[in-house]
C-alpha cells in the first residue's frame, strides 16, 4: 500500500505572531517554524499503517525552503521520502490553493491512502482533507480515532460529540486523524542519520501543473483589507483591604455587571 501523509510547518504556538504590513499575511519568517503537532499523529498513524501493510509512506509539504525541517523531521520518523513543493508563486495562498497543489501531487502519484493531522494550529480551519477529497473524487474519512485497512477497504471510528461513528469506504481514500488515535514516536538517533539519506523531490508549481495564476495571493478567495496591533491592556483596578475588601470587590463586579 502507497500512502501519503501531508504535513505543514507552522509558527511555534508560543511565538508572539503578527501580520507582515506589506502583503497582511502571517509573517512566518520572523518567528521558528516547527512541524504542526497535529500533523505528527497523521505521520504515526501512517507510519504504523505502513508497518503493518509492508507499505510505502511518503511525506508530501507545501511551502518555502524552511520547511524541509519539518520534512526532515517526518523522514526521521520513519517515512521512507518526502515530495516538497516549493515554489515563490505559493506565497500567501489559501486553502483552496494549497487543496488544488495537494490534490494534484496526490492524484499524480497513485497513493492508496492520503492521512492528514485534523486541522493545522496556526489556522484552525480542518477544511484541507475534506477539500482535497472533494478534488480528488474519493471518500473523505474525518476525525479517525482509529483506522483499520483490509484489502481495498479502509474503516475508522469517527469521533463524534456522542461517542463515534463507524464510516467506512473503498480504497482509495483521504483521512484526517484525531490526537486521541496514538502516540507519534520519537525520532531516534539512528532515524535523524537515516533521514538525512532518504530522497527529497522538490517541485515547483510547472512540474506539479498547477497554474501559477490559480494559487499565491492574486487567487485568494479572501483577504485581510487592513489590520491594527491590539490596544496595550488596561492597569487594573487595585483593591485595598481595609476591613471592607468583600464589598469593594462585591461594588466593582456589580459595576461590570458580572454580578
Amino acid at each position: 500500500m502507497k500512502i501519503a501523509v501531508c504535513v505543514k510547518q507552522v509558527p511555534d504556538t508560543w511565538a508572539q505572531k503578527r501580520l507582515d504590513p506589506d502583503d497582511k499575511t502571517l509573517d512566518r519568517e520572523s518567528v521558528d517554524g516547527v512541524i504542526n503537532e497535529l500533523d505528527e499523529y497523521a505521520i504515526e498513524e501512517a507510519l504504523q499503517l505502513g508497518e503493518a501493510t509492508s507499505g510505502e509512506v511518503v511525506v508530501i509539504t507545501m511551502g518555502p525552503d524552511k520547511a524541509s525541517e519539518t520534512v526532515r523531521k517526518a523522514l526521521a520518523m520513519g517515512a521512507d521520502s518526502a515530495i516538497h513543493v516549493c515554489d515563490a508563486a505559493l506565497h500567501g495562498s489559501d486553502a483552496l490553493a494549497t487543496s488544488l497543489v495537494l490534490a494534484k501531487v496526490i492524484g499524480d502519484r497513485g497513493f492508496d491512502l492520503a492521512i492528514f493531522g485534523s486541522e493545522s494550529t496556526d489556522a484552525r480551519m480542518s477544511v484541507i482533507p475534506a477539500m482535497v477529497a472533494e478534488r480528488l473524487g474519493q471518500a473523505q474519512l474525518t476525525f479517525a480515532g482509529k483506522v483499520d485497512v483490509e484489502g481495498s477497504t479502509v474503516k475508522i471510528r469517527r469521533i463524534a460529540e456522542h461517542g463515534y461513528d463507524e464510516v467506512t469506504a473503498s480504497l482509495p481514500a483521504v483521512i484526517s486523524v484525531v490526537e486521541k488515535i496514538n502516540e507519534p514516536r520519537y525520532p531516534s538517533f539512528k532515524g535523524i542519520m537515516a533521514a538525512k539519506k532518504k530522497p527529497v523531490e522538490r517541485l515547483t508549481l510547472a512540474e506539479v501543473g498547477v497554474p501559477a495564476d490559480q494559487v499565491g495571493l492574486a487567487a485568494v478567495a479572501s483577504a485581510v483589507e487592513s489590520f491594527e496591533s491590539a490596544p496595550p491592556r488596561a492597569a487594573g483596578t487595585v483593591v485595598t483591604d481595609e476591613g471592607d475588601g468583600g464589598v469593594k470587590i462585591a461594588e466593582y463586579l456589580s459595576s461590570q455587571k458580572f454580578i
